[in-house]
């Protein structure tokens, strides 16, 4: 059985109570391939996988499925052929679509044990978050990833509880801004980005800047992610 060493850590009642889940993730870039995949490989019996946009070449310094023979395809599609290949038996839904403010709220619904939260675009975070927020369903949310070098200063805390990373404070502001107050965890890092690592972009799909990434850093995050997922589920 492909699962047997998971088995030996989490036990039979574990291994079912994955089968049993139905896991959202949003965004599978830098962050979002590896949790998808470490949660596929972890036995999570359904997956549902959303991202519209297509493999780049700068991709390739840290995105799981960035190769040079995947340019310029669509990456849900490319990490579903990845998770079946993985797991043949997984229930998976693959939404080839970028999630908007609009497309948010319909997105989220109770058949959903947790979410992912792996956009790295503002307005849409906030309304993934707001959506599981007011639908109460389970979330973990990545902060920056970008802008920083040290592995050992990544931490999961309540959104509340982050600091030093200037998303997460945006994150915070936006979420008190409209007047709400949710607890979920999120993933961040203590690590100051140096604003010298910043580029701007030409503001499409809401995003208007980004920093400059290390190969290693959100698969950190992505570890982590799934980390607290897999836990929460087994509970």
């Amino acid at each position: 059985m492909w699962r047997e060493r998971t088995q030996l850590v989490v036990k039979r009642e574990g291994l079912e109570k994955l089968t049993q889940a139905h896991v959202l993730v949003v965004g599978l870039g830098g962050v979002g391939a590896f949790v998808a995949e470490f949660l596929a490989r972890a036995g999570v019996g359904t997956l549902t996988i959303v991202d519209g946009d297509t493999v780049d070449t700068t991709n390739k310094n840290r995105q799981l499925i960035a190769l040079n023979s995947t340019i310029g395809k669509s990456k849900a599609r490319l990490m579903g052929e990845r998770i079946k290949d993985i797991n043949e038996k997984i229930n998976l839904h693959i939404i080839e679509d970028f999630l908007t403010p609009e497309t948010a709220y319909d997105l989220v619904n109770k058949e959903f044990d947790y979410v992912a939260d792996c956009i790295d675009s503002i307005s849409p975070k906030i309304s993934l978050i707001r959506a599981c927020h007011d639908k109460r369903i389970r979330v973990i949310s990545s902060m920056g990833a970008g802008g920083i070098l040290d592995p050992s200063k990544i931490k999961v805390a309540d959104i509340s509880r982050t600091r030093d990373c200037p998303l997460a404070r945006t994150i915070r502001k936006r979420l008190k801004k409209e007047g709400i107050h949710p607890k979920f965890k999120a993933v961040f890092s203590l690590e100051l980005p140096s604003k010298d690592m910043m580029a701007l972009t030409d503001g499409s799909n809401f995003k208007r800047s980004y920093y400059g990434t290390m190969s290693y850093m959100p698969a950190l995050f992505g570890i982590h992610i799934a980390g607290t997922i897999i836990r929460k589920l087994i509970e």
